[in-house]
């Protein structure tokens, strides 16, 4: 593990007597890192005895060394592994800037599924779950479905978000994931339906399809998304052969278009 050189002088005063001056940690420098290791790791400890938790206290060092929060997760996580609960819910809510490095730095260390740990990240910060996404389908994007499944059951709010930042970085899996989405949260298909269509109009068919087909027993969610689609600019003519496609009637597709005028 290297940090920066700023908390190293910091916690060479505080461990070292003498003078408050360090040499720059560099990767060929082993002895040097190992040293600045058992430093940070000592200082840690200090810390939580001090606060009497580990996420307090990274709370507390994050509020003075908030560019240091990832390096200090990663030591508390190698030092504290079984209360990594405590540690990325503390790290996230007091430095949320970090979010997508303190996420991924967790799945690599494998201290809990991806999912856990996408649905932890998530409530420690909802308004960044955009970054907790990407960062997990970055890490895992083997795991793309429940990354999605989970994200949108934690933040059924921001689903349209959460669609439209992993659909923008898996282009090729864009109905997929609004699938998993509509199938987890199928009360979100109107805003699902008007995130994509902002960015992949030209998918507009298969988005409007397959958001009437997901939602298909709940007919005032078809009325809504059909008007998503109008405003989005489909025709009339092209919005019925969808519908139909997707197992509406005509009258079915006519009852709920009169419905949005």
């Amino acid at each position: 593990m290297k940090f920066t050189s700023g908390l190293f002088i910091v916690l060479a005063s505080i461990m070292i007597s003498g003078a408050l001056s360090a040499s720059p940690i560099t990767p060929t420098d082993k002895q040097n890192a190992r040293k600045g290791d058992e430093l940070q790791t000592s200082f840690l400890k200090r810390q939580v005895e001090r606060n009497m938790s580990v996420g307090r206290a990274i709370r507390s060092i994050a509020s003075h060394y908030p560019q240091e929060v990832v390096e200090i997760v990663d030591t508390a996580l190698d030092t504290y592994p079984d209360q990594y609960r405590e540690i990325i819910f503390a790290a996230i809510s007091a430095q949320p800037a970090s979010t997508g490095e303190i996420v991924q730095l967790a799945i690599e260390k494998d201290v809990s599924s991806c999912p856990n740990i996408v649905k932890l990240a998530i409530k420690a910060e909802p308004t960044y779950v955009d970054f907790v996404v990407q960062a997990a389908a970055d890490s895992t994007p083997e795991e793309l479905d429940e990354i999605v499944r989970v994200a949108v059951l934690t933040e059924p709010d921001s689903a349209d978000s959460i669609v439209q930042t992993l659909s923008q970085e898996h282009p090729n899996k864009v109905i997929d994931i609004m699938t998993t989405a509509l199938n987890a949260v199928p009360f979100v298909g109107e805003y699902v339906v008007d995130a994509l269509l902002a960015v992949f109009p030209n998918q507009a068919d298969q988005v409007v399809e397959t958001a009437i087909r997901q939602s298909s027993s709940q007919r005032e969610q078809i009325k809504r998304i059909l008007y998503s689609a109008q405003y989005a600019g489909l025709d009339n003519a092209r919005l019925k052969q969808i519908a139909n496609e997707a197992g509406l009637s005509n009258d079915e597709f006519d009852a709920a278009l009169a419905g949005n005028q």
